[in-house]
């Protein structure tokens, strides 16, 4: 019998013998009805010393007066022998003096079978390492992530001003607007910040730049360059860093905040505070302090849509303090929950989104990504600097109740 990995094709049939026969009579009649059909070198007996064919299985039973049962014979020729010696035992007619029948049921590639069992044993390998690795990726992430959550907020100043840890510790402090743009300083591993809170800085920030080395790392957009005005009138500032043109540092990943803070500063103003102040009537800087500071007088609360507001103070806790959102569908199921950085991406992606919750501000970068997306309403802190209307509701957590 050849070696069971050499077998190329199983040759199948059943019969049927007008008779009682034993396994031996079948064989003999097999062999002896196909002897000399295509010469010498094609009898099964000479194809069986040169490993060609195996060792014919025979499955028999008998009843009535009958014999049934099914042939299989192992060959590890081509598929053309394979088919002429299928051919050649299909036509055997006589089992000693009984009347024989019997039919092929099929030729099968073992090939194939084995093709079959190695591609699903790779499958099974394939999965149990994607298993490891994802698991080694989890637990990878994990640590990263608790690295940064060791970095926790502190309150700086009688003011109570958000801050890093490392406010104290640091002869440098970084200046910036507000918490979410503290909190994500964090997440890039800078510790030595201090928001202002809005445009009328506060003594202890004022204070500390002259106690320490100050740098301003400011939005690239209108509320910025009055903050930094602000800043140029009552405290010592050496560097100024800003974030893109018509982005928030609240916004940035952290490859772009220390990407930024590699870069060559802001160049200085020229002149003096007193004559950097006299470019902007005092009128318009009155109205402009007005629209930026976070205490501005508000109007009534924002109508929401039904549900909103009750769905709103379900997620807050969840994303508050986080610079992540939350992205929901007509029926306020949640969709997908990304960093604020990721949001107008994802928003640009995502099928079916109706309502956006998120831990920051609402900019016309935002509305505009949103209301392409035909997102109803945004719901955030507050809302910045919008120069262009859009069909998009915008609301803030005061407005759901929050706050």
């Amino acid at each position: 019998m050849p070696d069971s990995a050499i077998v190329k094709y199983h040759v199948k049939l059943k019969f049927e013998v007008d008779g009682v026969v034993e396994k031996a009579d079948l064989i003999g009649a097999i062999f002896g009805q196909t002897e000399g059909l295509f010469g010498p070198k094609m009898n099964l007996n000479e194809l069986q010393k040169t490993w060609k064919v195996g060792r014919i299985e025979i499955n028999l039973d008998s009843r009535n007066g009958k014999t049934f049962g099914d042939v299989i014979i192992p060959m590890s020729t081509d598929i053309s022998t394979a088919s002429l010696i299928a051919a050649a035992v299909e036509n055997v007619d006589k089992v000693g003096p009984c009347t024989a029948h019997l039919k092929l049921i099929g030729v099968e590639d073992v090939r194939a079978t084995k093709k079959k069992v190695i591609v699903d044993r790779a499958k099974e390998i394939m999965k149990e390492w994607a298993t490891k690795i994802e698991s080694s990726t989890e637990e990878e992430l994990r640590d990263v992530a608790e690295s940064t959550k060791a970095a926790k907020i502190i309150s700086f100043g009688r003011e109570e001003l958000p801050a890093g840890p490392g406010i104290y510790a640091s002869d440098t402090v970084i200046i910036v607007e507000g918490r979410a743009d503290v909190l994500n300083l964090l997440r890039a591993g800078i510790e030595n910040t201090v928001a202002v809170e809005g445009t009328n800085i506060p003594e202890s920030v004022a204070k500390l730049s002259r106690e320490k080395k100050a740098i301003a790392f400011l939005d690239g957009d209108r509320g910025g360059d009055m903050i930094l005005r602000e800043l140029q009138q009552v405290a010592r500032v050496e560097t100024v860093y800003r974030a893109p043109q018509g982005r928030e540092v609240e916004e940035l990943t952290p490859v772009e905040i220390l990407d930024i803070l590699r870069r060559e500063p802001a160049p200085p103003r020229h002149g003096s505070p007193r004559e950097e102040h006299r470019e902007f009537r005092r009128e318009e800087y009155r109205e402009e302090r007005r629209e930026f500071r976070r205490e501005e007088p508000r109007g009534p609360p924002v109508q929401l849509p039904n549900g909103l507001a009750e769905k709103t103070k379900e997620v807050f806790p969840q994303i508050n303090g986080t610079l992540e959102g939350v992205i929901l569908d007509e029926s306020l199921a949640q969709k997908s929950k990304v960093p604020v950085s990721e949001l107008v991406k994802t928003l640009q992606s995502t099928e079916g989104a109706k309502y956006v919750i998120f831990d920051g501000i609402i900019t016309q970068r935002m509305l505009d990504a949103a209301e392409k997306a035909g997102v109803k309403a945004i719901v955030g802190h507050r809302t910045g600097e919008v120069t262009r209307r859009v069909e998009v509701l915008t609301a803030t957590f005061r407005d759901a109740g929050l706050e």
